[in-house]
């Protein structure tokens, strides 16, 4: 029987008043306005299961808490499943990608 893998990166939509926090635009100097501030992080979890445990405060990142909005699937679920190491790379991955990209990016 094969290996079955559980892991998963996501991507968290933030409200644009997240751009004034100053530890935020700190870590994003080439933020290109207008485009998405999002939270990349990587989970056991199924990713809804993950962002509502955020929203109530369960080992939740304070952007995604207060300011977290909604998933944005549409650049994570290509990737999921995977295995432990692959999500921890790719979390990283993909935050660069997306930080590369212009996006105002937070990664945990």
């Amino acid at each position: 029987m094969g290996r079955r893998y559980h892991y998963h990166v996501y991507v968290v939509e933030l409200s644009g008043d997240v751009l004034y926090e100053a530890r935020f635009r700190k870590a994003n100097p080439d933020y290109v306005s207008g485009k998405p501030c999002v939270y990349v992080g990587m989970t056991g979890l199924n990713p809804d299961l993950r962002f509502d445990k955020h929203k109530a405060g369960i080992q939740a990142n304070r952007f995604v808490q207060e300011y977290g909005l909604r998933l944005l699937p549409q650049l994570y679920d290509m990737y999921n499943p995977m295995p432990y190491n692959g999500a921890r790379d790719m979390e990283v991955e993909l935050a660069i990608g997306l930080r590369e990209s212009g996006y105002g990016v937070w990664q945990a």
